[in-house]
């Protein structure tokens, strides 16, 4: 008699899972869902715990402590950085001033302002001091249209200028 009563319980088991397996597939219920239902379950069953908490909140000060020791290196690397960039400016600066003291370049200013007040004698029939660059390019230009117009030809060479 307990033999037909296991057996009638298994069968009448068996009768319930396909019920329910019927039902879950007229209600759409998946394999997948089933288990993300249980993975979730399954973690904040977790994240409840006592163990959990305390490793959250020892992790969580490690991380902030390691982001505040991560910034200030960060922030120690840019300043010298730029502690680096102002020495090398000076370095450059020191450097062109040095230069623009040279013998060479005050020699090669000279030949410069010589040039243009030769030019400008030349092209506007008088010596200007202090014209600007821009006021030379043009006469210039306006003299070489001239001269191309009369068949004369502007010297080419700073010796022809300076005659």
């Amino acid at each position: 008699q307990l033999e037909d009563e296991i057996s009638t319980l298994r069968q009448v088991l068996a009768a319930k899972e396909k019920h329910l397996v019927e039902i879950k597939q007229k209600l759409g219920i998946s394999l997948m869902n089933e288990l993300k239902q249980n993975f979730s379950k399954s973690w904040h069953d977790m994240q409840t715990t006592s163990a959990y908490k305390k490793t959250h909140e020892t992790l969580s000060h490690a991380g902030q402590k390691a982001t505040a020791a991560i910034s200030n290196v960060g922030t120690a690397i840019s300043k010298k950085f730029g502690d680096m960039r102002y020495q090398h400016l000076l370095l450059l600066w020191a450097y062109l001033e040095n230069k623009m003291n040279s013998p060479t370049f005050k020699s090669f200013e000279e030949k410069v302002e010589t040039t243009v007040t030769s030019l400008k004698t030349k092209v506007g029939g008088t010596s200007h001091t202090g014209g600007s660059f821009e006021e030379v390019l043009s006469s210039t230009a306006h003299a070489s249209a001239q001269s191309s117009l009369a068949g004369t030809q502007l010297p080419e060479s700073e010796e022809e200028l300076q005659c």
